[in-house]
């Protein structure tokens, strides 16, 4: 067993049984993933290549396990305390005793999932309520929207946060790390901005700053490193350096 951290800082386990024959036969590899790759093997090859073709199939699958990520740190995920990283399911709690299953497409994890609606006979009328929601509104599902942003929007409703969720939020994530207030200034100047809170967190697990996006899309447009493709910015978290994208706006 060798366990390994992606770039996200998730561990991952890998296993490899070798064969009798080896290495003129490959390896056995089982690994917590919703697929396992298919592995390149020759007489000349070693177990050195194996972990290498492994590292190569955790980076293909971050942007599935950030989605999953999101989805377990922002909704209220029931039955399960730690999901299986190979699990591209999960049972989000809609309120009212219902639930919303999704499964998450590990190939485009930010396309809209396929769902299900379940509940009790009390609560019939809301779970008919959300999936007839869900299928008028289904169409203004956006790649460029989060996958809580995108559910609450298209059903129309504030959703079930995690226990604890708003203690955090309050004490923990409501500073700005570029300008260290919680709170935009009240100004004219900004807009629809002014007087707003924090909006944009790092993905980066183990970082998980939170900024302002108009204090994050100024402090990288003063780095010389930062690209710029139509109306958002790529560059890198101030605190983590892991890769951030920020959508540009008139004030």
């Amino acid at each position: 067993m060798i366990m390994y951290r992606d770039k996200k800082g998730r561990a991952h386990n890998l296993e490899i049984q070798l064969n009798r024959d080896y290495p003129n036969s490959p390896p056995s590899v089982s690994a917590d993933v919703p697929y396992m790759f298919t592995l390149e093997w020759s007489t000349s090859s070693r177990l050195k290549d194996v972990m290498h073709q492994f590292q190569k199939h955790l980076d293909y699958l971050q942007e599935f396990w950030s989605v999953l990520d999101n989805i377990d740190k922002s909704l209220c995920v029931v039955d399960v305390k730690q999901p299986a990283r190979a699990s591209a399911i999960r049972r989000i709690d809609a309120g009212n005793d219902c639930i919303i299953i999704v499964h998450i497409d590990f190939k485009d994890p930010k396309s809209l999932p396929e769902s299900r609606f379940i509940g009790p006979v009390p609560s019939a009328t809301h779970m008919n309520n959300l999936h007839m929601l869900w299928r008028r509104n289904c169409k203004r599902w956006s790649n460029e929207r989060s996958f809580p942003e995108n559910l609450e929007c298209i059903l129309g409703t504030e959703l079930p946060k995690p226990l604890g969720l708003q203690v955090e939020d309050d004490q923990q994530q409501v500073e700005c790390g570029i300008c260290y207030a919680q709170f935009l200034p009240t100004d004219e100047e900004l807009g629809a901005r002014s007087g707003t809170r924090t909006d944009y967190t790092c993905e980066n697990i183990s970082c998980n700053k939170s900024f302002h996006s108009l204090c994050l899309t100024d402090w990288l447009r003063s780095i010389t490193t930062t690209r710029q493709s139509f109306d958002v910015l790529f560059g890198n978290c101030p605190y983590c350096s892991d890769p951030v994208a920020v959508k540009t706006s008139n004030k």
